[in-house]
């Protein structure tokens, strides 16, 4: 069945609700007992299992696939929202597997949350109000996202995970199964569960999936040893990573996230 507001090449299921003033994109395909909002834009190609909602205002890019019973741009779970207006924004090629959420911003935080290309959210994931997460990330079954927290680049949270929020997870973090997470987590980083998680090491094996040649690690290697190996004060391990980032790009970005961190450094 197809909406005459819409493109010839978009197919919505008979029993789904396209409210509207929504704007669906070429090949946009909704699934059964689905809901679209009429705040709602999704580019071409997007598709949405069965029972999937959408409310707006939401932006969704091209070619994502959202499987079944994802409810995406919800009110944020804030008791301080007021109902006023506020907005969640979704990049191109994402996956999100079933029982996703993710909240729209708050009034407080900015107004958006956004989320950037080619990320797979696996089950019951849920990303809260005001969040920025990056591109290439890969969030495992019932990971969590409290409010505000921002997520760099190719960054992988196992199952379980938990974020508190205004945290900051630097690009290429890993953290293991089950870990709590209270502070933040610079680049390059892998944090394993104890009580609330702890770094232990970098995330060396997914580096050399990406290409960092062996080098590029070594001097990330040597940036955590001065960071979290060596007992020194903060202040100190500061100078040292300012050492070693005269010769590495990948160090000098370390620092300037601890630089800009408002919370306390997870360490």
């Amino acid at each position: 069945m197809r909406d005459a507001g819409h493109p010839s090449s978009v197919v919505i299921h008979p029993s789904a609700v396209v409210e509207a003033g929504a704007t669906l994109g070429d090949g946009v395909q909704v699934g059964a007992f689905c809901y679209i909002g009429g705040e709602v834009t999704v580019g071409a190609g997007t598709t949405f299992g069965p029972h999937c909602s959408v409310h707006g205002p939401t932006t969704i890019g091209r070619d994502n696939r959202f499987h079944g019973h994802c409810a995406i741009g919800g009110e944020p779970q804030d008791k301080k929202y007021a109902g006023e207006r506020v907005a969640l924004a979704i990049g191109d090629r994402n996956t999100f597997r079933e029982f996703v959420t993710i909240n729209r911003g708050t009034g407080g935080g900015g107004g958006s949350t956004r989320i950037g290309d080619d990320n797979w959210l696996l089950a019951y994931t849920h990303v809260a109000h005001d969040c920025v997460v990056g591109n290439q990330c890969v969030f495992s079954n019932n990971a969590t996202l409290a409010g505000h927290v921002s997520v760099g680049d190719q960054v992988i949270l196992s199952g379980f995970v938990g974020i508190h929020q205004f945290c900051r997870i630097g690009a290429h973090a890993f953290i293991g199964m089950g870990a709590f997470v209270n502070g933040d987590v610079p680049p390059f980083v892998m944090v394993a569960q104890e009580g609330y998680g702890r770094p232990r090491g970098i995330n060396a094996e997914g580096l050399k999936r990406r290409g960092f040649d062996p080098e590029r690690i070594a001097s990330i290697k040597r940036a955590y040893r001065a960071l979290y190996v060596s007992g020194v004060p903060l202040d100190e391990a500061r100078t040292k990573l300012a050492e070693i980032a005269g010769a590495s790009d990948d160090v000098r970005a370390l620092l300037e996230f601890l630089d800009s961190s408002d919370r306390p450094l997870l360490r």
